[in-house]
């Protein structure tokens, strides 16, 4: 049977828990709507919570499947004290990648510092995937759904010029020309002309969670099915 933890601790549509790279007593605990607060990673049975971020401002979280989906620290936290956001937005209505800094004492989250690194045009409120996380090659991975509906009608899932219904793979490590970002040189599509340079995988409808095995490395990916299946 399941058991709960942290019994005096109230959150609202926890979607997420991760920690810190540099310390694991202090979990992240991130809600659809727009925050993330802690927990004592340490001890399941703490009453103590701290609201660390809230951009409720500009999360959109009016839909079921829309709001802030994910959250990844760099793995270099330690050294740059990264962290990037996966999250809906509205007017017009997109998906937002993008990294904050934490204050110096990295006790709170700085919604000052937020940098947006990739917007993706979303033309439903659902099907938004979707995770943010970095691999062991030290490169940041992305689940994008395909933009919503039920049976993919503008066929993003093969159409390789477009980000949604994909998994993309970006160095983050520096920009170039108008992205903030770098293209990987061995990603499998930077020699087509017809295909996005971000793409690592294509073909999927809306990667809810993914996770890199530890041992093998590979990409194990939760995808969300239709009616009957998921995958």
């Amino acid at each position: 049977t399941f058991e709960r933890v942290w019994p005096g601790v109230s959150v609202r549509r926890p979607v997420q828990i991760i920690s810190r790279p540099d310390r694991d007593d202090v979990m992240y605990v991130v809600e659809q709507f727009g925050r993330i607060r802690t927990v004592d990673g340490s001890d399941h049975a703490s009453t103590e919570s701290e609201l660390v971020l809230d951009i409720t401002d500009r999360v959109n979280a009016r839909s079921n499947e829309e709001g802030l989906l994910s959250v990844a620290f760099h793995p270099d936290f330690e050294k740059n004290n990264e962290v990037y956001l996966y999250y809906s937005a509205v007017k017009p209505r997109r998906s937002v990648l993008s990294r904050m800094r934490m204050d110096e004492d990295r006790t709170v989250f700085d919604p000052d510092s937020e940098e947006v690194i990739l917007e993706i045009p979303e033309p439903y409120w659902n099907h938004n995937g979707g995770t943010v996380l970095f691999g062991p090659d030290g490169m940041l991975y992305l689940a994008v759904g395909d933009g919503g509906a039920a049976n993919d009608p503008h066929n993003y899932g093969q159409d390789l010029g477009s980000l949604l219904a994909k998994i993309l793979r970006i160095d983050v490590s520096g920009s170039e020309g108008d992205r903030a970002y770098r293209i990987p040189t061995d990603n499998p599509f930077v020699e087509d002309s017809e295909a996005r340079d971000e793409i690592w995988a294509y073909g999927l409808r809306n990667v809810w969670r993914m996770s890199f095995d530890p041992v093998t490395g590979k990409l194990w990916a939760g995808d969300v099915g239709q009616n009957r299946w998921e995958e």
